[in-house]
């Protein structure tokens, strides 16, 4: 049996690797397919795609884009099968960068009315360290966050944000995102398909509370559920399949790999647990289909 990871994060966004090092990875572990699904960009995308096809390693364009949602429950959605040349992907990427860029400043200020010493300067040189592309990539809490540490504020990142950088923090700042409606319009539009990833970050009441939350999504165009991830046990990956099953959506799993930004977390395992190979040709079959319709169409 082969295996895959359908969600990770590479130096495009806020990982620790470059793409083409986080596909080696992959192929070094053992995985047969893999999705790159930065926050807010594909800039990674050409890389890591050339990389997958020396290798000979199977490979989907992914995305991650936040969305709102009423605290303290977050809402991430996954766009997998996007073309990075998309007009609306573009216009989607301006949209959110811009957003980080707005807030970005305002934490800074925050920190340093508590004393820190840090300067935005600092933060951008952070993001440059891995990437001279300042424009297509996202800067945010992380490098804020690894400047905390290298500054001895704090002891780890995960510190960086329980103290300061996550809601309820305190130099917290949110930014402006889209509605979940705008998300899943957006990735559709640039031939993707839209998945709800790990649920369990809605941090919902109740059951109840929850498959409103996943009926109101498909309502939307939602089409797949992240089942297995870094942040589920067992008992939530057996409710989320059931949930998946209910609805009719496509299963998903990735270990949500950010390098040494999320030490604990090895790229193709989540919680313990391997992703089958199904999970990626389930979904390859449903955007081969989606293409096909929209190419007959058209």
């Amino acid at each position: 049996m082969s295996f895959v990871d359908l969600h990770c994060h590479s130096t495009a966004s806020d990982g620790t690797l470059p793409p083409a090092e986080v596909v080696r990875l992959a192929r070094e572990s053992g995985l047969s397919a893999l999705a790159l699904t930065d926050h807010d960009t594909v800039g990674g995308i050409a890389e890591a795609q050339a990389e997958a096809l020396s290798l000979g390693i199977d490979f989907l364009a992914g995305i991650e884009i936040s969305a709102e949602f009423p605290h303290p429950g977050t809402l991430h959605i996954l766009g997998y099968g996007v073309d990075p040349r998309s007009q609306e992907l573009g216009s989607l990427m301006r949209t959110l960068l811009e957003g980080r860029d707005n807030r970005n400043p305002k934490i800074v200020e925050k920190l340093r009315a508590l004393g820190v010493a840090i300067t935005m300067a600092e933060v951008e040189h952070e993001a440059r360290a891995d990437t001279a592309d300042l424009k297509n990539k996202p800067i945010g809490r992380p490098h804020i966050a690894a400047i905390l540490v290298r500054k001895g504020y704090v002891s780890s990142i995960k510190q960086a944000f329980d103290k300061y950088l996550a809601p309820g923090g305190l130099a917290y700042f949110d930014k402006e995102r889209l509605t979940p409606r705008q998300a899943i319009e957006r990735i559709a539009q640039a031939g993707g398909v839209a998945v709800l990833a790990h649920p369990v970050q809605l941090r919902t009441g109740n059951d109840a509370q929850l498959e409103r939350v996943v009926k109101d999504l498909v309502d939307l165009g939602l089409e797949g559920i992240e089942v297995i991830h870094s942040d589920h046990d067992e008992s939530t990956v057996d409710k989320y399949t059931h949930l998946a099953d209910r609805f009719g959506l496509l299963k998903t799993g990735g270990s949500d790999f950010h390098g040494s930004n999320k030490k604990d977390i090895q790229l193709g395992r989540a919680a313990g647990r391997r992703i089958p190979r199904d999970y990626f040709d389930a979904l390859r079959d449903r955007l081969n289909k989606l293409h096909t319709t929209a190419s007959a169409a058209g």
